[in-house]
Formats: structure tokens, sequence, C-alpha cells
């Protein structure tokens, strides 16, 4: 019990099933503290992410770029975790697309924005746009995507300069990161006050049917995580080893037990790395590069995730998004996806990125965190899959014997 008080997530669910309280029973009376706790949420959130963007991107970027040997082995390494975190959003963009959760709900919000900046440009104005002409104005204006490339640049570069300033600029970003991942613990902390204002308005002027359609939107991202789960990686796994997945994924639930359980990938690295060993035969010398760096960047099950909620979200706001627009979309998860990994509450704080990226209100967010510590579950489980596919994979394409049968399983007639 003592525990359970000093759990966020406890928290979290007491601000909502109080909020859907005191919504329905004192209606329209609530409305006014409810939009203020909510507006003061929603401000903590805008004021940490442009500076958490900068930290998160230029110290991941950093700390990649300064390991040695990266070579041929990183090229596979990343190659593989851009396109599994390309496959898991594409799959997400296509279900939201076709079974559109959000159309026709009844959720009614503060803001109701006339238009999404992102659907007034073409594909060619958003590419140049992501390019800044001055980082600080983008950073004070919220235009996230030229930060993020303005980031990793800046990342990259340091790594290139000479020492002393190599280590010193790496632990200036390094304690700036650390600086703002306690500042964004103490606004995470703040959730449950936002999730009840949130929660409360909408309850008070719309009602519990406004809440049909994120039951619906729970269900099409837990389809898209299985089919990513269950048949895009073992594809995968397939094409390249030509051997049964099924060798792999049967070392494995240790593994994702512990993902699940504690929705973190750094928790279950050590399991994870055992199984890949142990189970699939991958050498130590491939796992010990590829799972850490995949924990830190490799985020399939949120982007996944992170992709339906925004489309599912601008439905709700009864907008249907150019394919521009997703493409945005597209390209912010991948990117923001470098660093949100060693965030605290990693989805929450990418659902934020996206929806500034695109132009949607961040009120949103309140709504979408009533289901997000279940799927925060089922997404580490299909992170922590993900990378340990990708290890098997790179340690085939590194000539290794992987899948093979074990001695035990071997019959003794067919030893010589």
């Amino acid at each position: 019990m003592k525990n359970l008080w000093r759990s966020l997530t406890f928290w979290i669910f007491v601000g909502l099933f109080a909020g859907l309280a005191c919504g329905a029973i004192f209606g329209e009376a609530i409305v006014p503290l409810a939009d203020t706790l909510g507006t003061v949420f929603l401000r903590l959130l805008r004021m940490a992410i442009m500076p958490l963007i900068v930290a998160s991107i230029t110290s991941a970027v950093i700390s990649i770029g300064n390991r040695q040997n990266l070579g041929i082995l990183g090229l596979q390494t990343f190659g593989y975790y851009i396109l599994s975190s390309l496959a898991a959003i594409l799959t997400g963009q296509v279900l939201v697309n076709l079974l559109k959760p959000g159309v026709g709900s009844t959720i009614r919000l503060q803001q109701t924005p006339d238009s999404i900046p992102a659907m007034d440009r073409g594909i060619g104005q958003i590419l140049i746009d992501i390019i800044p002409e001055n980082p600080f104005a983008a950073m004070a204006d919220g235009r996230v995507l030229p930060v993020i490339f303005f980031s990793i640049l800046l990342g990259y570069f340091i790594t290139r300069t000479r020492e002393p300033y190599n280590t010193q600029i790496g632990d200036l970003f390094a304690g700036f990161f650390e600086a703002m991942l306690r500042m964004t613990r103490m606004i995470v902390w703040t959730a449950p006050i936002g999730i009840f204002g949130i929660n409360a308005q909408i309850v008070a002027t719309t009602g519990f049917s406004a809440f049909k359609s994120l039951g619906f939107y729970f269900v099409v991202v837990l389809i898209g995580l299985g089919i990513h789960a269950f048949v895009t990686l073992p594809l995968i796994l397939y094409l390249i080893t030509r051997k049964n997945p099924f060798r792999h994924y049967a070392g494995m639930p240790p593994a994702l037990i512990t993902a699940f359980s504690t929705c973190s990938s750094i928790v279950s690295l050590p399991l994870t790395m055992k199984a890949v060993n142990e189970n699939s035969g991958v050498s130590k010398k491939i796992s010990s590069f590829v799972l850490p760096i995949g924990a830190t960047v490799n985020m399939d099950g949120t982007a996944l995730y992170e992709c339906v909620a925004v489309v599912f979200i601008a439905q709700v706001y009864s907008f249907d998004l150019s394919f521009a627009s997703q493409l945005v979309i597209v390209l912010t998860a991948l990117l923001a996806s470098i660093g949100a990994a060693s965030v605290p509450m990693a989805g929450l704080v990418m659902m934020s990125i996206i929806l500034s990226a695109v132009g949607l209100p961040l009120e949103a967010v309140g709504i979408i965190l009533a289901v997000d510590r279940f799927l925060d579950m089922f997404r580490t489980a299909t992170n922590v899959l993900s990378d340990s596919v990708g290890t098997v994979v790179i340690a085939k394409l590194q000539g290794e014997d992987v899948l093979e049968p074990r001695p035990e399983e071997v019959p003794s007639s067919s030893v010589a």
C-alpha cells in the first residue's frame, strides 16, 4: 500500500475517475475550475517540450556517435531500427485511416482549431521547412521538426570536435539532459491534476458518450501492435534468416513479461540479452552493441501508438489529414524516437511533440492518457520484441549461425 501511494499510475487513475465523477455530479459548475487545472498542466507541458527535444536528442546523438567501431555493424543496426519503426508507423496509419475510430466522436474540447498548419503546406515545403533559418526562432515559435533537425546535426558535429571540447560539450549536454529529466518528472507528476480537469470538463459538457470512440481507438492500437509483433517482425526474421521465427519467440516470454509489467525496455534488457544469446544463438559481441542502442532509439510500439493517437485526435476534431500532414507525423515520430525513450512517460512526451509538429492542440493528451497505461504495457513489450528480432537479424547479416538447433534438440541418430 505504501508503494501504491507513490505510484504515478495510481494517481493518474485517481485523477481520471475523480474528474469523471465530478463532471457528472457538478455539471457545468465544475467547468471553470476544470478548465484552469487542465490549462496549467498543458502550459507546463508546452514549457518543457523544446528544451527537452534539444537536450534529449543532442545527448543521444553524442552518446551514439562516441561509440567505437560503428562501421557496417552500426549502419545495419540503424538501418533495421529505421525500417522496423517505419513499418510499425505505416501499419498504424493504415489501420487508423481505414477504421476511423475518431470519426463521429462526441468528444468536445475547449480548443477548436479552424485548420491544421501542416495541412496547408505541400511535401516540398515541409521538407524545406525542416531546415531552420534560425534555430532559436524555431524553438520560440514551437516548430518541432526544425528543432529536431538542428539537434541531430548539433549532436553529430559535437562528436567530430577534438578533445577536450568533445568531452566538455558532451558533459554539458549530458548535464542539461539530466536537468530536463528532473523537470519533466515534476511536470509529469502534475498529469493527474490535468487529467482531472480535462475529463471533468468533457463529462460536464458532453456526458459519458464521448468516451465510446476512445474504446474503439484502444482496440485499433492493439490490432496494430498485434500485426507488427506477430506478422511484420516474424516476416522480417524469416526473410533474413530463413529460419522458423517461433524458435526465437519461444525464448522471449521472460523478457516480454518483464517489459509488459514494468513498461521499461531498460529494465528488461538483461533478460532480452539472455534470450538472444542462449536461445537464438547471437554472440555477446552483437547483442551488447545492438540491444542497448535499441533500448535507446528503437520504439516501434510507441511510434505506432503515437501516430494512431494523433490521427485519432485529428478525426475527433473532424479534420481529414492530408498525405503531407501524415508525412509530418511519420517524420516526427521517427526523429523524436531517437531521444524520447530515456524520458519519463516517453509516450506522453512523444505525443506532445507530434501534436505540436502537426499543429493540433495539446489538450487532447488528457483524453488519451485515460487508456495510456494499459497500452503502455503492450507497446513496451512490442518495443522489446523488435529489439530482439533486430539483434538476430543483424547477427545473421554479420555471418553468425543463428536459430540453430541446440545440441539436446538434435536426434542422437543424426550425430556422427
